[in-house]
């Protein structure tokens, strides 16, 4: 079984309570079963994280190239300016990784300063604006790559 780190940063912790406007209202607890249940769906085994540390997140990543796992990643706010994680995550791409960005909303059509995501670059590709859904989308990217 092919092996996925889905890795979440700073705040995503809080879903369910955390402005469910936006982010809606699937607690943290729920989403990881979400996840656990569509990676088994796809013969994925997926482990769920998340942390508020950048450099935890990083390790995490150097963890994925050390293991030869894939890796979903939701960086949060880490995505517009942490150059440490994206330089992290473009060592997924030389280890022959799939790496799928994620979010739960739509960058794009939020505040301008999070239009920028310093990850996508190093990524196979980014899911954005379709809540915890992206987290299964992404699913199926990672189990189309290893097909």
């Amino acid at each position: 079984m092919n092996r996925v780190l889905v890795l979440n940063g700073p705040n995503l912790g809080r879903l369910g309570s955390r402005e469910p406007e936006k982010y809606g209202s699937t607690s943290w607890g729920e989403l990881t079963e979400k996840v656990a249940a569509w990676a088994d769906e796809r013969h994925l085994d997926a482990d769920v994280r998340q942390t508020d540390s950048e450099s935890e997140l990083v390790a995490w990543i150097h963890e994925a190239v050390d293991w030869g796992a894939h890796v979903i990643l939701n960086p949060a706010a880490f995505t517009h300016y942490s150059y440490a994680l994206r330089d992290a995550c473009a060592m997924l791409g030389g280890a022959g990784l799939t790496l799928v960005e994620v979010h739960l909303t739509n960058p794009h059509a939020r505040e301008e300063f999070r239009h920028t995501s310093v990850i996508s670059g190093v990524a196979v590709g980014t899911i954005a604006g379709f809540g915890v859904d992206s987290y299964r989308l992404a699913l199926d990217a990672i189990a189309q790559k290893v097909a």
